[in-house]
């Protein structure tokens, strides 16, 4: 017996055919191979017409890797857009406060509008709203300023609702509740001090 009795269909012996480079090859000769190659591989896309946008193909795994991200960025950001939301409110309040006091006496329980007192209780509370706001808006104790809104917001709510449900206190129920989620996060961005 001769040794190419013992060697697999298509070997020949290293010319350009049969096993070479590690895999078997077919006793196809190398442009034969090449042109099907060619032939199999998989179109070129059609170029887009003159003028025409070209069109970007969106799969289901680029689009929810997408979302994905955005979802991240999202939750990365959010408590900080919340307290800088929270401190412009309270900046709002604070402000008007301070410069008319006597517009917000008639807030003050128990303390009658038209007294002295009324009016030192407002301006004390508008400047508890101005610090508590500046405070949130730079990013100082975040999680303690938003617990003091939370308290001062939950005070605010009992006061408003003892005559009865309204507009104004249903939307500092609203305020409430952002300063309470403002209290559990653990990450702020843009803080000076955590």
């Amino acid at each position: 017996m001769s040794d190419g009795a013992h060697q697999p269909a298509g070997w020949a012996g290293g010319r350009g055919r049969g096993f070479a480079g590690g895999r078997f090859r077919s006793p196809v000769g190398r442009r034969e191979e090449q042109a099907m190659s060619q032939a199999t591989a998989p179109a070129a896309p059609a170029e887009p017409a003159a003028g025409a946008a070209p069109a970007a193909p969106v799969s289901a795994a680029g689009a929810r890797g997408a979302a994905d991200r955005a979802g991240q960025i999202a939750a990365d950001w959010a408590p900080t857009a919340g307290r800088i939301l929270l401190g412009l409110v309270l900046a709002w309040f604070g402000y008007h406060e301070l410069m008319l006091p006597g517009e917000w006496t008639g807030y003050v329980p128990v303390i009658n509008e038209t007294s002295d007192l009324a009016i030192i209780a407002v301006l004390v509370h508008g400047w508890i709203l101005f610090v508590l706001a500046v405070a949130l808006v730079a990013g100082i104790a975040p999680r303690v300023s938003a617990a003091i809104a939370s308290v001062l917001m939950l005070e605010i709510v009992i006061s408003l609702s003892v005559s009865g449900l309204s507009d104004t206190s249903m939307r500092d129920v609203g305020v409430l509740g952002l300063a309470i989620c403002l209290t559990g996060c653990r990450t702020h961005r843009l803080t000076l001090r955590n």
